[in-house]
């Protein structure tokens, strides 16, 4: 679920939907067969700088769906430090870093 706050901007909330339907649009892909269930931008995503200069490009999609799925994306575009981690591994196995509760009762 998602619930903006009033601190977003119409514009903000206008770029969210815009990526919500291209998102859908891709997933569609997918469903039609248009793009292979296990090599396609959504389950690739993040597409990193790095990931994209690659000299031999072995995905079933292009470079340029990867690093922009949206043509405002080339004016402004937010580049990932790094791809999925694990991909699903740390959502599923959450642990704390945090200091022991222990260590505040002083």
């Amino acid at each position: 679920m998602v619930e903006p706050t009033e601190s977003e901007s119409q514009e903000e909330l206008d770029r969210f939907c815009d990526a919500m339907i291209a998102i859908r649009e891709e997933i569609r892909q997918v469903e039609s067969g248009a793009l292979p269930r296990e090599d396609n931008p959504l389950k690739n995503a993040p597409h990193t700088a790095a990931s994209l200069l690659v000299a031999a490009w072995t995905h079933a999609y292009s470079r340029e769906a990867a690093a922009y799925p949206r043509a405002e994306l080339r004016g402004a575009k937010y580049w990932s430090p790094v791809g999925r981690v694990d991909n699903v591994y740390g959502d599923r196995n959450l642990f704390c870093s945090c200091v022991p509760v222990s260590d505040y009762a002083q």
